[in-house]
């Protein structure tokens, strides 16, 4: 594996220090600390690590809370690691977007397959998400031009099939998409 480059997020330095060396032992990058959660999510920004490595209870701004925006964000998968395990604080991470939740004391062995998983499951939500706006813009695509269809089968008597060659020709010709000629086409005719 690559080394990864890591944030991490902990008000108590000795904490800091000692994961630092254990990630920097497994061959990562820790590119950036933080000793509370405004100051992870500013790192974060910043940097854009492969993944966030962030205690709970923080001054300032929890590392729930600080999760939650760099999630929402999609800056980087984020990996919980607390001496905490109440439900409330599981709850609150899984809807904050947290990809993964480890309990203090930790192990090595314990980090690392937490941090794949970590980083997997966020390229699969960013994955999905291009897929569904792929299909958002491919359904407007079409909303569009079957709209301009019919405009175009209401101004010049045309069959369906004569009005899309008709849009899909002036697209090629103009080397425009064809939502973009069907889009004019509605604008133009919209008066």
């Amino acid at each position: 594996m690559e080394p990864l480059r890591i944030v991490i997020a902990d008000d108590e330095p000795i904490i800091r220090m000692d994961l630092r060396r254990t990630l920097e032992n497994m061959g990562h990058i820790v590119a950036g600390e933080a000793g509370d959660g405004r100051q992870a999510i500013e790192v974060t920004r910043e940097l854009k690590p492969n993944v966030v490595i962030l205690d709970v209870k923080m001054p300032q701004m929890d590392g729930i809370d600080a999760a939650k925006v760099i999630s929402t964000e999609g800056v980087a998968p984020v990996l919980l690691l607390t001496a905490y395990s109440d439900r409330e604080l599981v709850e609150r991470a899984k809807d904050a977007g947290v990809f993964a939740y480890l309990i203090k004391p930790f192990k090595e062995a314990d980090l690392m397959p937490a941090i794949e998983i970590a980083i997997a499951r966020f390229e699969e939500m960013l994955e999905i998400e291009k897929e569904v706006a792929d299909l958002e813009n491919k359904l407007e695509t079409r909303k569009a031009v079957d709209r301009a269809k019919g405009i175009l089968m209401d101004l010049y008597g045309l069959k369906e099939q004569d009005a899309f060659r008709r849009i899909q020709v002036q697209s090629m010709n103009t080397r425009k998409s064809m939502r973009e000629i069907a889009e004019a086409i509605i604008i133009a005719n919209s008066v």
